[in-house]
Parts: C-alpha cells; structure tokens; sequence
C-alpha cells in the first residue's frame, strides 16, 4: 500500500502481515542476512545517543551514567567526558546528542534531565582531559520532566538550526498548549532563542500535539519526518510542517479531523515503540523498534512512503538508535540493559551494510 503525502489514508501496519517474510524484496533479504552484520563496539550501558562523525567515528551517550563515548572508526572507543548535571530516573537521563555541521565531535549539544527539568546544552570539551569537567552553556531550559515521555531526540536540520523533540511528560494537555514546551518539536537557533521562520517569532515551537518523539530526519526533498511514541494502540511515522498539530492527546494515530494531521504510517505498539529514524544513503526511511525489537524499512518516494518492511525481527533485541555509518552502512544501537534481556557484550554498536 503506498500512501501520498496529500491522502487522507494511512499506511497502518498489522501484525499479521509487517514482517519481512510477508513482504520480501532485495533491501529486506540483504539486511536480515546476520551474518554480515558486524559488532562495531560493545558493553555500552544504557546507550541512547548516537552520532555519526565526518572521521567515520562516531559519538555514543549513555543515559544513566551520562558518559559520552568517542568510538574510532575502527571499533576502538574512549570515554570523551561525563556531562555534568545529568539526574538520571525513570526514562530520563542523558538522552539525545547532536555535533554542530561540519563539527569534529569535541564541541556537541545535549539533551538532558537536570534535577528541575529536561534541558538542551552546549558541552565544549576542546583542551580538556576525558577526567576534567567541560565547559557547560545553557541553550534551552524549563522543558517539563518526567519518569517517562521525555523526548529528548536533537538533530541539526538542513538549515543549520537545531531541532528538539519534547515529549508531554505525562501530562496530555500540555502537547496541545502552544504556551508549554512539552509535546513539541522546537526549532532554535544555536545560542537557543526561537530560529527565524518559525510559526511564531516569539516561540521555539515548531509543531505540537505530540505524545513522545524520539526519531528526526529529513528526506532528499528536505521533508522532516518523525517517528512518535503511541499510547496502548498506534504508534507513528508523522511528516512534519510547520505550524501543524498532530493530535495528541485528542488522537493517537489518524484523527481524521480538519485540526489535526494524521500520521503517515501507523504501527501496532507491540510492533514498534519507536526510537531513532534515519533516512539511508538509498532513501528509504529506517526506524529503531523498541518493544517491537526490529529494524523497520520505509520506501520513500520522493516523498511518498510505501509498504514498510519489518527487518532484524528478534536478532538483535530493542534497538534505540539508527544513523548512516561509513561505506554505506546503517549503524545500530542496541538497548537491552535497560528493559530487555541483554545478551553477551550487550550493548552493542551494530554495523549494518545496505544492498
């Protein structure tokens, strides 16, 4: 089923007929072929951000012990810093990490729980040794916090702005209040005041109505898309625009009212709980599957999405994390010592070769 960016319909995904088997093709053979999968770097601990870099390396946070990994890109990997004032509970903790365009990996911006609220900072760690405190600058603070919907997904768009994914720390009403942070995507500039060309000048929201979004990426037409948190139903793929409401908490999944914009592709909860998204060097949207435990593959079409394939099914557990690696390769974030049953060497860094 393929569906327009324009439609009415949504692609909705059953647990009858998403797994790959169903729906095989070339890309979905390619990539459930384990065997080429190699294990980048392990023993992460509570992994959630990861971040490629221009060396073919790669930035790795993680939550609880809010450490932050500068991975070689030939598998080696060294404790970079420890981000201060991270107060770790519940989902929260040192979640997203983002490294300015054209960045080399020792300047980057966070997401984190402080003891008072979800907050974006700047961590400058340049001249520093991984055991010395780095310099900490506020960007945006005052976003609401909470044992779980926290976001927390940053990511330099296209145009050089920062994008932040805010989830309604529990509180419903707050995703469709356009005076709260909670339930948004925020759009700031670098020093974190609302980026020129939002909706509202005044304001760093970007779009609202969101339960809990934790996947940013933009397609080759320079099209946003985001991968969102359901409640006990559907979980989303949303392509967003500016301005837009996308429901929550009137709605989870389509709405199919004049208000609200429904989602492109809706999954049963049990088959996703949706983390990272990338878009692939063949353009095809990939997504990081939670409770689902699987890779999810998204055709795109200049815009338009086609049938998901439902890839990596089991092998590798929860996965929370996918970016483009080196040589045309996905990389992998596993999540299993967190909620899941962690294998040997769990957590892992995955290196996953597209056809």
């Amino acid at each position: 089923m393929s569906v327009g960016l324009a439609a009415v319909a949504v692609a909705t995904v059953s647990a009858c007929s998403s797994t790959s088997s169903s729906t095989p093709t070339q890309e979905g053979d390619s990539i459930n072929d384990t065997s080429a999968i190699e294990i980048v770097a392990s023993d992460f601990d509570v992994p959630w951000a990861l971040v490629p870099l221009e060396d073919g390396g790669a930035l790795v946070g993680e939550r609880d012990s809010a450490e932050v990994f500068r991975v070689q890109p030939g598998g080696e990997r060294e404790i970079l810093t420890t981000v201060p004032g991270v107060e770790p509970g519940g989902e929260g903790g040192l979640l997203g990490v983002a490294v300015p365009p054209d960045g080399d990996g020792t300047q980057f911006y966070a997401y984190l729980t402080s003891a008072q609220d979800n907050r974006v900072v700047e961590i400058d760690t340049s001249g520093r040794a991984a055991d010395e405190a780095p310099q900490v600058r506020e960007v945006l603070v005052g976003i609401p916090k909470a044992g779980n919907h926290n976001g927390g997904r940053i990511a330099f768009g296209p145009d050089d702005y920062l994008y932040v994914t805010t989830g309604d720390a529990s509180e419903g009403i707050s995703a469709k209040d356009p005076e709260s942070l909670a339930g948004k995507i925020l759009r700031l500039t670098v020093e974190g005041a609302p980026a020129p060309g939002n909706p509202d000048a005044t304001s760093p929201v970007w779009s609202m109505g969101h339960r809990n979004v934790q996947g940013l990426d933009w397609d080759e037409t320079g099209a946003l898309w985001a991968s969102e948190f359901g409640q006990n139903d559907l979980d989303e793929l949303n392509r967003i625009e500016p301005g837009n409401n996308y429901g929550w908490p009137e709605c989870e999944g389509p709405c199919d009212r004049p208000e609200f914009v429904d989602p492109e592709v809706t999954w049963p909860t049990s088959d996703a709980s949706p983390s990272g998204l990338t878009v692939g060097s063949d353009g095809a949207l990939y997504m990081a599957a939670l409770r689902g435990q699987s890779l999810w593959r998204i055709p795109l079409d200049n815009g338009v999405v086609g049938s998901p394939e439902r890839l990596l099914e089991g092998e590798f557990g929860r996965l929370r994390s996918v970016v483009n690696g080196p040589d045309e390769s996905l990389w992998v974030l596993t999540n299993n010592t967190s909620r899941g049953n962690p294998a040997k060497g769990d957590d892992k860094l995955l290196s996953v070769p597209l056809p």
